[in-house]
C-alpha cells in the first residue's frame, strides 16, 4: 500500500493524479496530511480523483482516522485518508 504525504501546499490535481494511478495498480493509497491547509488540500484531492477513475468504472471508498506520526523527531498528529477502489 502506497502512503503519500500531502501538504498545504501540494496542487489538488498533482496529488488526485498519484492517488488515480496508485488506485488503478495497487487499489489502495494512504494520504496523511498534518494541519488544516494539508487537510483541506487532501480532500479536494480525492474529490478531483473520483472524477479521474470514474469513467473507468472505479468507485472509491475514503476512510478517515487519526495517525501519530514522526517529523524530524517528533510526534505529530495526522489525517489518515485510507482510499481504496471498490
Amino acid at each position: 500500500m502506497e502512503i503519500l504525504r500531502v501538504a498545504s501546499s501540494s496542487s489538488p490535481k498533482s496529488v488526485a493524479g498519484a492517488i488515480a494511478a496508485v488506485v488503478e495498480q495497487d487499489q489502495k493509497v494512504v494520504l496523511l496530511a498534518v494541519g488544516a491547509g494539508a487537510v483541506n488540500q487532501a480532500v479536494k484531492s480525492i474529490a478531483v480523483t473520483r472524477g479521474y477513475v470514474a469513467p473507468k468504472g472505479i468507485e472509491l471508498s475514503t476512510m478517515i482516522a487519526f495517525a501519530k506520526i514522526d517529523i524530524d523527531g517528533n510526534e505529530k498528529t495526522a489525517i489518515k485518508f485510507l482510499i481504496e477502489a471498490r
